[in-house]
């Protein structure tokens, strides 16, 4: 039934003056017509205004239409290979044809993890398209379902260290890519996804009212990524589904790694490894202990059954607080590589574990037989074995850097270590040595930034004067990030240096140029000016100033004189050699720095060594500055203090009790630091300065003591007797407070989302209730980002986070318990392949349900796409204009009216 009606009644009100108008004009008016005549043209202009405010007032007449427009939404996401991509274009080609004959309207959405735009041809080889939405003949522009991910998303290069932070798994014969799966790029990431409801969704709000709605949904049914289809379906719109097969390519997959959560140390527990397959196939199945393969490598091939096969190994955690366990599938008759792999990270309390970083470590055997003593056991390696991952750095309590340099970590490795004192709760502890704080470059680092002492200084104290010269590679390979590095690092030199220091700076490309002549550091400003105005290019010849460099330093007065030479790539000819000797020969140091590979190593190297000074190579220019703040300090001789003293007690503090502090031995010497405002200064040097200092860094704890605990200056603390107790005291204070008595952390994960659950009871069994809880969650790509639990029952706190990135998420719980008391836990999850690379099985139950939730159809031929029902929607035809056209017809009458006196005739 056809219905009228008004799109702006709001405007009628004028009706009511214009006639108050008209009337008033009529009984005013000079006309001499006769008074029936006057009448009458009176009538005709109420009618002319009546049908003009009549227009204005929008009048749509919906008139009833049986026409539809049909939207077929199209499955293109991964798991639909090329035989599901046939069977669908078979379908749409009939479909068309049949739409085309019966007058309905058609539109084409491809979708994958995001919905494409309308299409109103149906073209296969552009659905995957990643295009905007536009507007024209062809097309008709929707609003589709933003992804913050797609552009950024990790899935597509998993096998990146700096995203993944699963198990480091040999693989000599993978490719880096699947073997069906697109390059890296945004196609690719948009496949490995399939929303259902943002699809039915986006096809929903394309129909416009005046079309009888139908959706035609093609897809296998199974839903990786988005909401709840099924609520999406339950829009008043029917939707048809048909089922697309699934994948028939052979395909063997890890299916998932299952342990428990928390165990402890010593409990035998079985890791279950399960594979899902396509068919009956046979290949090797390997199970990794962190990078560790289990088992013999030449091990025989396993049969594997078609549907799913579970194999159980049987393990324990000794000695480690956390364990990565990752199985991989190799030599089996597969098509996609990348879903061969799953891995689960193994909680294990018990006893609380260090990791000791030292240069040397057999200089640390006392140190660790102390704390073994104390019930604390130490994994003691060199810097090489620092933690490039933050899952790895997570299975201890406290990190000990003993005389480590700041060269030898990457930018990456201080931040992990950041982000896990502050964001994790773990504890850091520097000593000192001739590598240390400001000796071993940590000025301006992200440690130096933990810790609760400064490297940079300035002593009373009599020191020699240094002369030091900067000798920088500006060639145009220098450009860009490497020469702003360059030039951050030798202004930082600058701060380094004291006031009766001095210090040049000389460029050099194929000539020499001195930026900034040899000048006392007192003028600051004026070389830190000087050094910004470097611009790279030109070639490289480095010889011409180093004989510079020789020629400002031997004129100089200063006790010490040193020069740092850096360059990136190989030097026009020069007697190098020949001028490291002269600067030899006139006690001028000479230490080089070598930035990426393609320089000239060998000869820097051989440089380095008859200058008397120290060769670095820097594969990574971030690591510039630490190398010339390194050399800095180093070349001042003034940040260490090799005289013996007795500890002095500033502060007292219950971490100390027990400590005999008038009976302990002297230390042979320290690094002087200055302590930040706000830290606590617990002991100093018989000369004030500090010699162990800490404060609470975000939720860890960070410590520093600036001797030793090496032969070199506490020789003499080796034997004395409370050694191990003051360590133990200093380690236990400063590490995670990670108590799990009484609190049990499970982690389910669930598609893209992770829920954690904690149950936590006191030690008289009572459930623990009102405590605040808070969740720091740390992404795959270092991101944290901090929730309030819930609580959900007696006892019970949860709360989800979405995980959708290929890597290592990491938990920390905080829960402060009205007792005055914070309990810690952490746990971690790892994400695999993306859902869309799992063999599932054919959606029919949840295209069934879509169907029927919607009133359509599941599994109708193409032909009967249009049938028709008794559903009918209503086309608006706007009627203003047939009203304004009538009014000016009137209107036009009116005139005529006017001029002719009908009564005369």
């Amino acid at each position: 039934m056809s219905v009228l009606q008004w799109t702006q009644p709001q405007w009628a009100w004028l009706w009511i003056p214009a006639i108050i108008w008209l009337v008033g004009f009529h009984l005013r008016t000079l006309s001499d017509f006769s008074p029936r005549q006057r009448m009458v043209s009176l009538l005709i202009r109420i009618v002319v205004v009546t049908l003009l405010i009549a227009a204005i007032c929008g009048p749509v007449w919906l008139r009833q239409t049986d026409r539809k427009m049909i939207v077929f939404a199209v499955d293109q996401s991964e798991s639909i290979d090329q035989a599901a991509r046939d069977a669908a274009n078979r379908f749409l080609e009939q479909a068309a044809e049949q739409a085309d004959a019966d007058g309905a309207d058609v539109r084409f959405l491809a979708f994958d993890r995001t919905p494409g735009r309308l299409q109103s041809q149906w073209t296969p080889e552009d659905t995957s398209e990643d295009s905007e939405p536009t507007a024209g003949d062809d097309s008709i522009a929707v609003d589709v379902a933003d992804d913050p991910d797609a552009a950024d998303d990790p899935d597509v290069d998993a096998a990146s260290p700096t995203d993944a932070e699963s198990a480091q798994i040999p693989s000599e014969d993978a490719p880096a890519t699947p073997a069906n799966v697109d390059p890296p790029g945004a196609d690719s990431t948009k496949r490995l996804g399939t929303d259902l409801a943002a699809a039915i969704r986006t096809a929903v709000a394309s129909i416009p009212p005046s079309r009888v709605p139908r959706i035609v949904l093609l897809s296998d049914g199974n839903a990786t990524n988005g909401g709840d289809a099924l609520a999406a379906a339950d829009s008043g719109v029917p939707i048809w589904t048909v089922p697309l097969p699934v994948r028939s390519d052979p395909e063997v997959q890890m299916a998932g790694v299952e342990a428990p959560t928390q165990v402890r140390q010593g409990q035998p527990f079985f890791v279950e490894v399960i594979v899902n397959s396509n068919r009956e196939t046979e290949g090797h199945v390997d199970l990794y202990r962190g990078d560790i393969q289990i088992g013999d490598a030449d091990s025989p091939k396993v049969k594997i059954k078609k549907g799913e096969n579970r194999f159980r190994f049987q393990q324990t955690v000794l000695g480690q607080r956390q364990e990565t366990f990752a199985a991989r599938l190799r030599q089996f008759d597969d098509t996609l590589l990348d879903n061969n792999e799953a891995s689960t990270i193994v909680y294990a309390s018990g006893k609380p574990r260090v990791l000791l970083i030292d240069i040397d470590p057999d200089e640390t055997d006392s140190l660790r037989w102390a704390l073994d003593e104390q019930a604390i056991d130490v994994d003691v390696r060199p810097p090489e074995g620092i933690p490039s991952q933050l899952s790895e750095l997570q299975g201890y309590e406290c990190l000990i850097l003993s005389n480590v340099p700041a060269t030898a970590m990457t930018m990456r490795q201080m931040d992990l270590i950041r982000i896990y004192v502050q964001d994790l709760g773990g504890g850091l502890i520097m000593l000192g040595g001739d590598q240390s704080f400001g000796l071993g470059g940590y000025y301006r680092t992200q440690i130096e930034e933990i810790l609760p002492v400064r490297s940079n200084f300035e002593k009373e104290r009599e020191k020699p004067s240094l002369a030091m010269m900067l000798v920088i590679d500006k060639s145009g390979s220098m450009g860009g990030q490497k020469i702003e590095l360059a030039k951050d690092a030798a202004q930082a030199a600058v701060e380094l240096l004291g006031p009766k220091d001095s210090l040049g700076v000389i460029a050099f490309d194929g000539g020499s140029y001195t930026i900034s002549e040899l000048r006392s550091v007192s003028d600051r400003g004026a070389i830190t000016d000087a050094i910004s105005t470097i611009e790279a290019s030109g070639g490289t010849n480095m010889y011409p100033a180093m004989i510079d460099a020789y020629d400002a330093l031997v004129a100089a007065t200063a006790k010490l004189k040193h020069v740092i030479l850096m360059t990136d790539g190989v030097s026009t000819p020069g007697d190098f050699q020949g001028a490291a000797q002269d600067m030899s020969s006139s006690r001028i140091t000479l230490s080089t720095v070598a930035l990426g590979q393609g320089s000239s190593e060998d000869l820097l190297e051989e440089l380095a060594q008859i200058g008397g000074g120290r060769y670095y190579f820097c594969d990574d220019p971030q690591s510039v500055p630490q190398v010339f703040a390194k050399e800095t300090v180093e070349a001042s001789k003034s940040a260490i203090n090799e005289l013996p003293f007795l500890p002095q007690l500033v502060r007292p503090t219950s971490v100390l009790d027990g400590i005999e502090w008038d009976l302990s031995p002297l230390l042979l010497g320290y690094v002087v630091t200055r302590p930040k405002p706000t830290a606590e200064f617990i002991l100093a040097s018989e000369s004030g300065d500090p010699l162990l200092v800490w404060w609470r860094y975000g939720l860890g704890m960070s410590v520093a003591f600036t001797s030793d605990a090496k032969n070199r200056w506490a020789g003499e603390w080796l034997s004395w007797p409370d050694f191990g107790t003051f360590w133990a005291q200093i380690i236990r204070h400063a590490m995670r407070k990670d108590d799990n008595r009484g609190v049990f952390v499970e982690v389910q994960r669930d598609g893209d989302r992770t829920r954690i659950v904690m149950d936590a009871i006191d030690d008289n069994g009572r459930f623990i209730d009102e405590a605040e809880s808070r969740l720091t969650v740390i992404d795959p790509r270092l991101k944290n980002e901090k929730i309030a639990m819930q609580q959900t029952a007696p006892g019970r706190f949860e709360a989800a986070v979405e995980t959708p990135r290929r890597g290592a998420y990491h938990f920390d719980i905080a829960q402060n318990r009205s007792d005055g008391t914070t309990q810690r836990s952490s746990r971690g999850v790892t994400i695999g392949y993306p859902d869309e690379l799992r063999l599932l099985p054919l959606g029919e139950p949840a295209l069934r349900q879509i169907a029927a939730v919607s009133g359509g159809y599941y599994d109708r031929p193409a032909s009967a796409v249009t049938e028709d029902d008794e559903r009918t929607a209503r086309d608006p035809v706007p009627m203003w204009p047939w009203l304004l056209m009538a009014g000016l017809a009137i209107f036009v009458a009116d005139v005529a009216f006017r001029r002719i006196e009908i009564g005369n005739r």
